[in-house]
């Protein structure tokens, strides 16, 4: 599906590879090392040429690191050399994944140790734990394209297929399927991990919701990464599967969607009709949010550019195999048109095609330009008010600013997700029935100023009311931790009182400390909105 700039929707070994012998690690299972090795890879310092392509993987080029040195890691055996080395230097650590990181976690000036992950990306049966192993490294579409053609089977998380499950699942990942499966971490039955302890000691640990480090499993259903440790791979089996099969261990995947996009033309269109726009799409989400409707596979990611980029669009999938599904997308498509003033929008049928296809078409492999960029966001329990809808329409026709590269999104979340625990996961936001991304992109170092002070114009006016952040309410739900935004964190712009991690973990906070403590006592993982041990 289409996404805006930057990767926001949010998101290999052999598909179908021979199960191990029962009661030992799979053949492939990144956790033997039998692929790489065991040995500590070695230091890649400034003046080897690998170096600047691993320093330039990050996708925001506001920020560059410089590393005293990077490490590609092979295997678990090698993610615990390599930290145990660090340890014993006292130098600071930061894990790269995909490199969709928003803020500077990983390219920052204090990072001094670069541990790259992307080679480990290995996707297998595990047979000793009766779930899949991922490797940290995998992109989303290596994930998609393994599960799909080994097994016809998926998880619901992102539609940009670059992003690194490594920080996207640990983070509470999410996507077009999320409304008909859930979030991805309902389906995290355990993570291999390095961690530190009191002594300066590094491990592995398989920490899984059926075991004795079930609490360190908990924090990352939701605590994001870069938080207690290196995670090194992460065992996917749905809540509630016996892992008996492979088969039946995860969702099954559509067999064909069927797709539409409405585009809008913003010379034609004005507050009054941007309102109503705005007012039938959440209107919809709110009245079809329950994991039962009929609508729990539609997907609607609506893609408000700036009126410098010409038009926005709604971009529309859903499962053709459902019940009527032709007469559902036109009943939706019917809906967003409804009360909306002439002219409408352009329709776009893009017709019925296979799954993963479709899948691949829709969405972005990877960020070929990486830009410089910022983002801010929140959670809706149900739509914005008429305000904040005129707040967003002036920020988006703001004639002073300048980007075709900024957009707001919208993202239809909720239905099955709200039918966990709010503290099951880590992810406590099971109440909602949307996400909102405020996003600006650009490429000129000159121009952050005025890309950054247009940004929080927008999210400040959209939040007045709450001391401009999204604090928990009748309307919002805090914000989402994959889209860290080290402002909420500054009270020159959040001046609602509330801290930020109140934002993004709401009443999660307290335990989540409490396995940072436990885990993590020397705070060897930090960063700008890391978890600080209690």
């Amino acid at each position: 599906m289409p996404v805006s700039r930057r990767g926001l929707l949010a998101g290999t070994a052999v598909a179908g590879a021979a199960l191990a012998v029962p009661g030992t690690a799979s053949a492939a299972s990144p956790s033997s090392g039998a692929q790489f090795g065991d040995t500590l890879s070695d230091k890649i310092l400034p003046n080897d040429a690998r170096y600047q392509d691993l320093v330039l993987r990050g996708t925001n080029r506001r920020f560059v690191g410089t590393p005293q040195y990077a490490r590609v890691i092979r295997s678990t055996a090698d993610a615990v050399a390599a930290v145990q080395d660090a340890v014993r230097n006292g130098k600071r650590i930061a894990v790269r994944g995909g490199g969709h990181c928003f803020e500077d976690f990983v390219d920052s000036s204090d990072i001094e140790v670069l541990l790259d992950m992307s080679t480990f990306d290995a996707v297998t049966w595990d047979q000793q734990y009766r779930a899949f192993s991922i490797g940290a490294g995998a992109t989303l579409e290596t994930v998609y394209k393994d599960l799909f053609y080994g097994w016809g089977l998926t998880v619901p998380g992102g539609g940009c297929l670059g992003v690194g499950v490594g920080g996207h699942f640990s983070g509470g990942g999410y996507g077009p399927l999320s409304r008909k499966f859930g979030s991805v971490v309902d389906h995290l039955y355990g993570v291999e991990i390095v961690v530190v302890d009191a002594h300066g000691r590094a491990r592995s640990v398989v920490a899984t919701r059926d075991n004795a480090y079930r609490d360190l499993w908990w924090a990352h259903t939701g605590g994001g990464g870069g938080n207690f440790g290196v995670v090194t791979r992460y065992l996917m089996r749905s809540a509630g599967a016996s892992g008996r099969a492979p088969a039946e261990s995860l969702p099954k995947a559509p067999a064909a969607l069927r797709a539409t996009v409405l585009a809008y033309d913003w010379k034609t269109t004005t507050e009054a009709g941007f309102t109503r726009i705005l007012r039938n799409w959440f209107d919809f989400f709110e009245q079809h949010n329950t994991a039962d409707s009929p609508y729990a596979t539609l997907y609607a990611p609506f893609i408000l550019a700036h009126t410098t980029a010409g038009g926005f669009l709604l971009s529309t999938q859903l499962d053709a195999n459902v019940p009527n599904s032709a007469g559902l997308m036109d009943a939706f498509n019917a809906a967003m048109m409804a009360g909306v003033p002439d002219p409408k929008p352009r329709l776009i049928d893009q017709g019925v095609g296979p799954f993963l296809n479709l899948t691949m078409q829709r969405s972005i492999a990877d960020t070929p330009n990486a830009q410089r960029g910022k983002y801010k966001a929140g959670y809706l329990r149900k739509g914005y008010s008429d305000a904040q809808i005129q707040a967003i329409h002036r920020g988006l026709t703001d004639s002073k600013y300048k980007g075709p590269g900024s957009s707001l999104l919208l993202v239809p979340y909720g239905g099955k997700v709200n039918t966990v625990p709010s503290n099951a996961t880590a992810s406590a936001q099971r109440n909602v029935m949307a996400k909102m991304v405020l996003a600006a992109g650009w490429d000129a170092a000159g121009e952050d100023k005025m890309h950054l002070d247009w940004l929080r114009k927008m999210y400040e006016e959209i939040y007045k009311d709450t001391g401009g952040a999204p604090v928990p309410n009748a309307v919002n739900a805090g914000s989402y931790i994959n889209y860290p935004d080290a402002d909420l964190a500054d009270p020159a712009h959040n001046k609602s009182g509330v801290p930020w991690h109140d934002l993004y973990y709401l009443g999660n906070y307290p335990r989540l400390q409490q396995v940072k403590a436990k885990w993590d006592p020397r705070n060897v993982f930090k960063h700008k909105l890391s978890i600080e041990p209690r």
